[in-house]
């Protein structure tokens, strides 16, 4: 080939990585010869209780229609959110998932000549998103693996264009008060975008916890991103949504795809969202998983870093070598060296059984 057609992408793009998700159980199963029903996958922060029975229930009454576009507006997806959340749908903007929208924010606010602020150990897509539109990266050093928000709002400068504040953060689980959102949030210019990205907003029950649609009123230039791939189950179907002002809003909408929410994701979504049992059983679950595993590491004489989310990090000596041999024995887990934690590991919660058999491979392994 006589063209190299990454030296003529955009800049930022030249320099960018994949993105590197957990590894799926086929791909296991095939490298190491082992059958996929034994292996269990802790990795992507996944609901184990699987979808809604009403998501399915859902899903099926939709598939005849499959030939049609959906609905580009979300119509009814976002007339039920409006009703729940007590705010207008016109201040909703759906996504592919949140990531989709964390990506629209991208492309809408940062460009060569602006930066965006974020936390060492932040989610991987902020960086991406970052370079991608040509924006610099302001990365400031975590506070005892979380947000050093007073540093962060010190780090705004006049080219600063967008904040991410993740609440719980992914991939440590430290999650942040209302108190310290409040604080953070008073001190950033007006004209600075902060996105509070609550992905696993549904989990935390710690009573100090922002709800951050609540904090939309006092604070205009917030952005609060939220997903269905979590607590609702429904991460194969990529669907999120954000809350914001009107105008923030519709200038998302500018730059969204018109059918970046496809039909069967829609309506999932909207009946996953109307499951509270289905919800409640995912966060009890959660909560009974978190302690299952910090029992086994303080047995363990392990250190990890307390989580509010539906995984959690446990530091071993070489999370790699440590991550290789628990593949062999069936478990999917992510190593963080993407992250530059390189021994830690980071353990989605699953089923107690499942759980139980990542506790016995690792106490094998070590």
């Amino acid at each position: 080939m006589s063209c190299d057609f990454l030296k003529e992408a955009n800049p930022g793009i030249q320099g960018l990585m994949p993105y590197q998700p957990g590894k799926p159980v086929d791909e296991v199963a095939r490298e190491l010869g082992l059958d996929p029903s034994s292996i269990v996958k802790l990795a992507s922060n996944e609901n184990p209780h699987g979808p809604s029975p009403k998501a399915l229930e859902a899903i099926q009454r939709e598939l005849p229609e499959l030939t049609r576009y959906p609905d580009g507006s979300g119509y009814r997806l976002k007339t039920l959110l409006s009703h729940e959340l007590g705010i207008s749908s016109r201040q909703i903007t759906l996504g592919n998932g949140s990531n989709d929208l964390l990506d629209l924010i991208a492309r809408c606010w940062l460009a060569p000549g602006r930066n965006a602020v974020y936390s060492e150990y932040a989610f991987a897509v902020y960086p991406i998103a970052t370079q991608a539109a040509g924006a610099e990266h302001k990365v400031v050093p975590a506070n005892n693996w979380g947000h050093d928000l007073e540093a962060m709002a010190a780090a705004v400068d006049e080219q600063t264009s967008v904040v991410f504040v993740a609440n719980p953060n992914n991939p440590t689980g430290t999650w942040l008060s209302e108190k310290q959102i409040r604080e953070f949030l008073d001190k950033i210019p007006e004209r600075v975008l902060v996105v509070l990205d609550e992905a696993y907003f549904e989990y935390v029950e710690e009573s100090v916890y922002p709800d951050g649609l609540k904090l939309l009123d006092d604070y205009p230039n917030l952005i609060v991103c939220r997903t269905f791939s979590k607590a609702y189950g429904l991460a194969g179907l990529r669907i999120g949504y954000s809350l914001s002002s009107t105008q923030i809003a519709e200038t998302l909408n500018r730059v969204r795809q018109p059918f970046n929410a496809n039909a069967l994701a829609l309506a999932a979504a909207e009946a996953a969202y109307q499951d509270k049992e289905y919800l409640e059983k995912s966060v009890i679950t959660n909560k009974a998983g978190l302690l299952q595993l910090g029992m086994a590491f303080r047995e363990l004489s392990l250190d990890y870093i307390p989580s509010v989310g539906n995984f959690i990090c446990v530091q071993v000596d070489d999370a790699e070598k440590v991550n290789s041999a628990l593949l062999k024995e069936g478990v999917i887990v992510r190593p963080l060296r993407p992250y530059r934690m390189p021994n830690h590991l980071r353990v989605s919660v699953g089923l107690p059984e499942e759980n139980q058999q990542f506790i016995d491979a690792l106490n094998k392994v070590l």
